[in-house]
């Protein structure tokens, strides 16, 4: 029987921005649905026929996101500052310690996401490389930092329309930045809904190593 030992994979500061943005993350998508509510206008039809509204009344009365403008500002134009460090730490933190070789998509990363797609629907049998992260996450936890620099950019342009009037122009004028704004949020939504999966599906081993910093693995598995 082959004998596990422990071995460090994801390091404490990679770990705290992970958690900290969790749930700053989920406040500020709270407190953009309560300012959404104001002025919900986005949908998918034909003219005036509408196929598909995003947030029906119900799902408004449901959760009591209804009368709360103000206090939604306030919560998100107040939390933003926190979520954009949060980021900028991990950024800076990846550059600085080497992590991006880890994280940044290389030549193979498509090819690779392709096929973890495959093993996922149980289509592709064949081994992967083995690696801190597979091309797949790659190329998610790569777009997530880019998604939310596009959040703050497109944010800054909503919350400052007159004073960041040129980033207003350059993601299209005030209403582009909305669109692309909300567009974002449903991303994360997507996102975090595929993560939570993934981390189900790998088992609570991964799950421990994003929690303590360190994996068990077969002493015999080592190179």
């Amino acid at each position: 029987m082959p004998r596990l030992e422990m071995r460090a994979k994801h390091p404490l500061a990679i770990r705290w921005c992970h958690w900290i943005n969790f749930p700053l993350l989920a406040v500020m998508i709270w407190s953009g649905l309560w300012i959404y509510w104001a002025n919900d206008v986005y949908r998918i039809g034909v003219g005036s026929h509408t196929l598909f509204k995003f947030f029906p009344e119900g799902f408004y009365t449901a959760l009591g996101l209804k009368g709360h403008l103000a206090e939604g500002m306030a919560w998100h134009f107040f939390f933003m500052w926190f979520f954009a460090l949060n980021g900028f730490v991990y950024v800076f933190y990846t550059i600085l310690s080497g992590e991006w070789r880890y994280l940044v998509p290389n030549r193979h990363s498509f090819r690779e996401a392709i096929l973890v797609a495959l093993g996922d629907l149980h289509l592709y049998k064949g081994r992967l490389p083995a690696r801190k992260f597979n091309g797949a996450q790659q190329i998610a936890y790569t777009s997530i930092i880019l998604m939310g620099c596009g959040s703050l950019l497109t944010g800054l342009a909503i919350y400052k329309p007159t004073q960041f009037a040129w980033l207003a122009k350059v993601l299209g004028g005030y209403q582009a930045a909305r669109f692309e704004h909300f567009w974002l949020t449903i991303g994360y939504v997507a996102f975090f809904a595929i993560h939570i999966a993934q981390v189900v599906r790998a088992g609570w081993n991964n799950f421990r190593a994003m929690v303590g910093g360190y994996e068990l693995v077969e002493e015999s598995s080592r190179e």
